[in-house]
This record gives C-alpha cells, structure tokens and sequence, in this order.
C-alpha cells in the first residue's frame, strides 16, 4: 500500500511534506520551494518585526513536525519532508525587495546553496539528526542565500 494516503491524512505528515507538495516524484525539494512561494507572496505584505516571528514559529514548529515525521516514517530526512525547504525560502527572502525578479532570484539562491550545501550546511546535514538535523541545513542556506540576494538588492540600488 502507497504511504501518499497516510501523509495526506496526518496533519503533521501533510505540513511537513508542504502540504502534499514533497510528494512529487522528482526534485521534491525544488517542489517545496514552488510552493513556499504563494505563502510569501502572503506574508510579504507583514510588517518586518511580524514577518520574522512568523518564520522564526514556523521554523521553531518544522523542527516538531519534520523529527516527528520522520521518526514516523522511519527514514532521516525523507526527501518529502519540504517544510524546511518552505523556511529556508522564507528565511531568504527577509527584507526582499518586491517583485518576481526578486522572488526568482532569491528561489535560485536558496536552491543553490540547499542542494550545494557549503561548509555547515553540508556537516551539518551529515551529523545532525532529528527534526533540528533537518530544518538547520536549510535555514543556514537560507540565510546565505538572504545575505547574497541583500547584496544584490544594494548594489542594484548603488549602481542605479
């Protein structure tokens, strides 16, 4: 019997696999980060204190439901498991000015460095288990791509 029924059944599976989205048969992370979009295109609208509590919960509750998930399932960091790939992306696009450029830019700098993984991301991911094991890699590439996508907005505005 196919696991998609239960995950879609389970509150916490359904969150943690991005709301069904980690389910797609490939590149179930880059799925998840599609996804996360029209959350942000929500939440871009919140004042900034209100925007970074959202995302720090959100994180603070990902660590909850990804351990658990994947204590249930039995696998580390199933490739289902997306809700770190939704902070990560929200965690990039902090302060982001408006506009798809940005958006699509700041989705390509978090899939870079998710997938790329440089140095903690990648030890990191290889040392640290459970639920905290498996939000951090993303939010640390989160905040890498955040400090790229920041430049590239100030010199935009420099060199305009």
């Amino acid at each position: 019997m196919s696991a998609k029924p239960a995950i879609l059944k389970n509150p916490i599976h359904f969150l943690a696999f991005g709301l069904g989205s980690g389910l797609s048969p490939k590149a179930p992370g880059t799925v998840g980060t599609i996804a996360a979009i029209p959350f942000y295109l929500f939440l871009q609208h919140l004042p900034l204190g209100q925007y970074l509590l959202l995302i720090a919960i959100a994180s603070l509750v990902g660590i909850w439901l990804c351990g658990q998930t994947s204590k249930d399932l039995g696998v580390h960091d199933h490739p289902g498991i997306v809700w770190d790939e939704f902070c990560g992306f929200w965690i990039t696009m902090i302060a982001a000015p408006s506009g798809w450029p940005w958006i699509l830019l700041g989705f390509m700098l978090f899939r870079i460095f998710d997938i790329w993984k440089p140095w903690p991301i990648g030890w990191l991911d290889a040392r640290v288990g459970g639920g905290f094991g498996i939000m951090a890699d993303d939010i640390i590439a989160g905040f890498y791509a955040l400090a790229l996508l920041q430049a590239a907005a100030y010199l935009g505005g420099v060199l305009n």
